[in-house]
């Protein structure tokens, strides 16, 4: 498969130059234009997500030397004990490769119609901009966190789908 990883600089520029006259280019771009986008060779663009691991540490007293009885049973030398703790795995650190909308179609019309759609379902509260910033990118992290388990500010093509923003397939239809 061959892939194609687009600049974060050229894509923060691209998206600064669909926005409209009156809203100042990115001095701080946001994450979402940071992230590492791959183009496959039929051109369908790819995210990353790299979900850290999650642990879960347990704490134990366990015994080191026991308790010491007299014949008459009073305790000549308490038992010893030591702390112990130990973290465990509960779910692994995990790549994932998922389809995302390519930067490309990223313009303010689009970005607007996806403030739109986040705010009809109450994932955005901010003004209709057209402008991917970060009150934006956030609504799409927390929509699709919820939603998919992604946990991106790129807009997944899932996502997009369920946001009525994409065209279904005819895989996507049972086709």
């Amino acid at each position: 498969m061959k892939r194609v990883t687009h600049s974060a600089a050229l894509f923060g520029l691209a998206l600064s130059a669909c926005s409209d006259g009156g809203v100042p280019p990115y001095s701080n771009p946001p994450a979402f234009t940071e992230a590492g986008i791959e183009t496959d060779y039929y051109g369908k663009c790819f995210g990353r997500d790299v979900t850290p691991a999650q642990t879960h540490t347990v704490t134990d007293q366990e015994l080191v030397k026991e308790e010491i009885l007299a014949p008459d049973g009073s305790v000549l030398e308490p038992a010893v004990y030591q702390t112990v703790t130990n973290q465990q795995i509960i779910r692994e650190r995990r790549e994932v490769l998922f389809e995302v909308v390519c930067p490309s179609e990223m313009n303010s019309g689009f970005i607007a119609s996806v403030q739109r759609a986040l705010a009809a379902r109450g994932f955005y509260q901010a003004p209709i901009t057209g402008v991917m910033d970060e009150t934006t990118t956030a609504a799409v992290r927390l929509y699709q966190r919820q939603q998919t388990g992604v946990d991106s500010p790129l807009l997944s093509v899932d996502a997009a789908k369920v946001l009525g923003l994409v065209a279904l397939t005819p895989t996507d239809l049972g086709m």
